[in-house]
């Protein structure tokens, strides 16, 4: 599964993408397993409400399945203007 980083959280984590390998069930398994993996992603996930998340390119919420998802990405609120 490709897992992508925008803004603020792909500072925080050093890349703007990755490829992982998961036994995630949810979005939520999915954070905790990365937060688990060093102080970076912690950070990077310390305030889920200030987080978006997509799943194959349509906005979801953390607790939504993973199950044939391929792509998760992370981003802040957007704005509109």
């Amino acid at each position: 599964m490709d897992v992508l980083y925008f803004a603020w959280v792909r500072e925080r984590i050093g890349l703007p993408k990755e490829r992982i390998e998961t036994e995630a069930v949810t979005v939520s398994d999915l954070v905790a397993e990365l937060s688990a993996r060093e102080d970076r992603y912690a950070a990077a996930f310390a305030d889920l409400s200030a987080l978006r998340v997509a799943l194959d390119q349509e906005l979801s919420d953390f607790d939504a399945s993973l199950a044939g998802v391929r792509e998760v990405a992370f981003f802040p609120p957007m704005t509109g203007g």
